[in-house]
């Protein structure tokens, strides 16, 4: 079921019940997700969840074995020239024809977007310090994935979608790509859909978060609902146990003793009520990182 979204308007990708098998393998398994307009979506997974998959669905390059994709309200497979124009994309292996110089790359691309931006794009350039006559095949790994950026970037795409853009680029360039750009397109009412395993990248500047896991939404919601949502709770009780009680909310547990440490999801007021419930006094309680409740989510 395709959760509600915080604005009125409709969301700019809209996927329902979608199926995907490659053989054996399923892929997507019956997925539904909203990606509301504005602000930067993080969606997150291991290696294998099906975030490429699902991108690929959104470019229209898979067209659904079972359910609907929409984006800007259009199937993109039928209607790929009403879609792709208004989409930026830089995915994980940025092939970039490396015969091409930067220069090339820039005017060959400028021809499939009449919204090309020029001036945009020579400021990108220069802020990405792109030499114009440097060839593709002699740019570093992050010199590409700055090229990449910018040709997705330079048309002003209503939606910027960026598939593993920090893999195995270093700290700067990743700062570079994270920080300054996409908040940039984020404040401009644009909107970014940013797919990656790191994460620690995603907490620091995602507005909504989905969990992605063996082809199903785990969890989606805006970045406060799931920090405000999840906690780390510490009990004590009044004498040791074997194991621990049940506790409502409970993803995941670990201690010993009279001391037992739980992962949690729900309300704070609720999760203590509970715990008094048991007899138990709460000694701890913290709040967790995406990192730790993704982990949990995954193995509960």
């Amino acid at each position: 079921m395709v959760e509600a979204y915080p604005s009125p308007a409709p969301p700019i990708v809209d996927i329902r019940r979608v199926t995907r098998q490659f053989g054996t393998k399923t892929a997507l398994d019956d997925l539904s997700l909203a990606v509301p307009r504005g602000g930067v979506f993080g969606l997150i997974g291991g290696n294998g969840a099906g975030k490429t998959t699902l991108i690929k669905h959104i470019l229209g390059m898979f067209k659904p074995q079972t359910g609907s994709v929409a984006v800007f309200g259009l199937d993109p497979v039928e209607n790929p020239v009403g879609t792709l124009g208004r989409i930026g994309y830089l995915s994980e292996e940025r092939d970039l024809p490396n015969w091409m110089r930067v220069g090339e790359l820039m005017r060959y691309t400028q021809a499939f977007y009449p919204n090309w931006d020029e001036k945009y794009a020579q400021e990108l350039r220069l802020a990405f310090d792109l030499d114009p006559k440097a060839r593709i095949k002699n740019l570093s790994r992050g010199q590409r994935a700055r090229a990449g950026l910018l040709v997705a970037l330079a048309h002003r795409p209503e939606l910027l979608v960026l598939d593993e853009p920090s893999s195995g680029l270093d700290p700067v360039v990743r700062r570079d790509i994270l920080g300054a750009i996409i908040r940039t397109i984020a404040e401009e009412g644009r909107t970014v859909l940013f797919s990656s395993h790191l994460l620690d990248e995603v907490e620091r500047v995602a507005d909504r978060v989905a969990i992605i896991h063996q082809g199903r939404i785990m969890l989606t919601a805006s970045m406060d609902e799931i920090r405000d949502s999840h906690h780390r709770v510490t009990l004590r009780f009044n004498q040791a146990l074997d194991r621990a009680p049940a506790l409502v909310g409970a993803l995941s547990y670990e201690g010993k003793g009279t001391e037992w440490t739980y992962i949690c999801s729900g309300e704070s007021n609720q999760l203590r009520r509970a715990a008094e419930a048991l007899g138990a006094t709460v000694v701890g309680e913290t709040s967790l990182t995406l990192d730790e409740i993704f982990v949990s989510r995954i193995l509960s």
